[in-house]
């Protein structure tokens, strides 16, 4: 489809200054929005309070591929910034649809990395009135565990926050110290590890046994300094700690291991992971029947299943008194 095709989009786009109205908005539920452009998706997420949490009232993702070729050479691609400018547009149409309070738009990886990041963003404010931000990699980890964090006070000792993006991949460990006591940050690393980064490393080669090993293998030594300076594999040895995974990889391998048709909030949200029970059904009859751009989860070549279940992980969307912080780093819309 051509940039900025009529039938899609109007002539004109809203005025942003007219769209984000706090004293109209004050006049009816308050709404606030977030939105999130990362190397591989952008995410626009509009909610209202509800107690300690936030009920949504609009929701759109779509995958636009900004970091495509940002491995190669550093810089964000002209067909990349085009698709991304066009879902932007759309995400301006949405937030028209009702007075928004407040708005907080951010970029992340491809933006942070890429020699012509700062560029795209002024054209993106010239074309759309997004005042779009870069954000760094500690503020990144951070809205990860504010999203996270009513997640977290059910009782354990430490947990490790993963988040998988298109360009990188955000760890975040965290010591908690009980049901009332706010989760605390003890370290993060932000890895430029993410599943474009890697499809464009490794191309077709990931879906075959080797490949596929190496990849891991690749990984894994990228983790190991993180890992040893925390004393990770002790703590996970000791017991009491909790794996949560956000965003879209997460939520594409629980889609995968719950056999779903289509992807369905209800069902991931909050979803206990196994590695049993993703390598059963990651399969090439799980794993090949989804989408080629949610494709996420491992290749037919799963590790061999342990000789007892391991700990398994909770793959959930996240929800927190902030709907900001749930969608600026945080919302995963499939």
């Amino acid at each position: 489809m051509p940039m900025n095709d009529p039938a899609t989009l109007p002539a004109t786009l809203p005025d942003l200054e007219q769209v984000l109205r706090p004293d109209k908005a004050r006049a009816t539920p308050p709404a606030f929005a977030a939105l999130d452009l990362g190397t591989n998706n952008c995410r626009l997420l509009v909610g209202a309070p509800v107690g300690d949490g936030f009920r949504v009232l609009d929701s759109f993702s779509r995958v636009v591929r900004l970091g495509e070729g940002l491995q190669h050479n550093d810089m964000l691609s002209d067909a990349g910034m085009d698709r991304a400018v066009e879902a932007l547009q759309v995400c301006v149409q949405r937030l028209a649809r009702r007075p928004v309070r407040a708005l907080r738009a951010i970029a992340t990886e491809a933006c942070r990395r890429a020699g012509n990041g700062a560029e795209f963003l002024a054209r993106v404010r010239t074309e759309t009135g997004l005042p779009i931000k870069v954000i760094g990699t500690r503020e990144e980890a951070e809205l990860t565990l504010e999203s996270c964090a009513s997640l977290l006070r059910g009782g354990g000792r430490r947990a490790l926050l993963f988040d998988i993006g298109g360009g990188s991949t955000e760890l975040a460990w965290v010591r908690l110290s009980g049901v009332h006591a706010a989760p605390e940050l003890a370290g993060y690393v932000s890895l430029p590890i993410g599943v474009v980064t890697l499809a464009e490393r490794f191309g077709a080669g990931a879906y075959t046994a080797d490949g596929f090993a190496a990849m891991v293998d690749g990984v894994e030594a990228s983790l190991r300094r993180f890992a040893a300076l925390h004393c990770i594999g002790q703590e996970l040895r000791q017991g009491g700690v909790a794996l949560v995974g956000t965003s879209g990889t997460a939520t594409t391998l629980a889609s995968v291991s719950l056999n779903l048709q289509r992807y369905s909030r209800p069902a991931v949200d909050g979803a206990v992971l196994s590695r049993w029970r993703i390598c059963a059904n990651s399969a090439p009859s799980g794993w090949r029947s989804i989408p080629a751009s949610g494709r996420n989860a491992p290749p037919s070549s799963c590790p061999a299943a342990p000789s007892s279940p391991p700990s398994s992980a909770s793959a959930r969307r996240r929800r927190s008194s902030s709907p900001t912080a749930a969608c600026a780093k945080a919302c995963c819309c499939g």
